[in-house]
């Protein structure tokens, strides 16, 4: 189960995309296709993603990347012509449409991009059984880090800070106790960056279970019930303030 060892294929390689591909690679998963507006490649091995957010921004093509078994200047065949466990559309409105929807190889599809699937083309993969995280689920993450960026500023103080000179002293009696001397110097607490992503896990993925569970109780599609679940809350968040009744 998770990430490691699943197949992606990727497109998009810009902000959205690349740091996707990053945070794959980092938990084991694999990179094999890339598609960018004017070229595509694909390897059965993978890709090192740095390596090729660098080709593609020294040369402004992935045409000759090394690695690559195969390669493309007409970016939108190659969305359809491998298979993979994911695929992740993180460029264009639209790129997966009732043209290409019966073609595409995947089992599941995370929308980085805004509105990449057509309702017709939702109504296909549905049918074909692939499951689809729509766009307002996982573009989430940008949103959860402007509010913890919201609150930082209400409290005048960065996270941890209160805390993070503690937590290291608190390590540092435990080692010692446990018979370890001279490892203070090592030790740190917590950083800004460390408490934002765990942060963000936290909420992304408590809410990725709270819509599956609610689309198998209610037998919606996953894309269906984050939309209805999302309504509901809004709905019961004007109830409560008395906007209507």
């Amino acid at each position: 189960m998770g990430i490691k060892d699943k197949t992606f294929i990727v497109q998009g390689f810009g902000a959205v995309g690349y740091w996707a591909s990053k945070f794959i690679e980092q938990d084991g998963g694999i990179v094999t296709t890339v598609v960018e507006y004017n070229s595509a490649i694909h390897s059965d091995k993978g890709f090192d993603v740095q390596a090729v957010k660098d080709y593609m921004v020294e040369h402004g093509t992935l045409i000759g990347f090394p690695g690559a078994t195969e390669e493309t200047k007409d970016p939108t065949t190659f969305m359809t012509k491998f298979s993979a466990d994911c695929m992740i559309p993180a460029a264009t409105e639209k790129s997966i449409h009732a043209g290409n929807a019966n073609d595409i190889n995947v089992k599941a599809i995370f929308e980085g991009a805004n509105g990449p699937t057509t309702y017709k083309a939702e109504q296909i993969l549905s049918e074909r059984g692939i499951v689809a995280a729509p766009d307002m689920l996982v573009n989430g993450g940008g949103v959860t880090c402007s509010y913890f960026e919201w609150l930082k500023n209400l409290d005048h103080v960065a996270p941890g800070k209160m805390t993070k000179k503690y937590e290291e002293q608190s390590q540092a009696k435990l080692l010692a106790i446990m018979g370890f001397d001279d490892v203070s110097a090592d030790l740190k607490g917590a950083s800004e960056l460390d408490i934002v992503y765990s942060g963000l896990e936290e909420i992304m993925c408590n809410a990725v279970k709270e819509n599956w569970k609610f689309a198998v109780k209610r037998n919606l599609s996953f894309r269906n019930a984050c939309f209805v679940n999302a309504i509901n809350k809004v709905y019961q968040s004007y109830r409560e303030t008395g906007i209507m009744i």
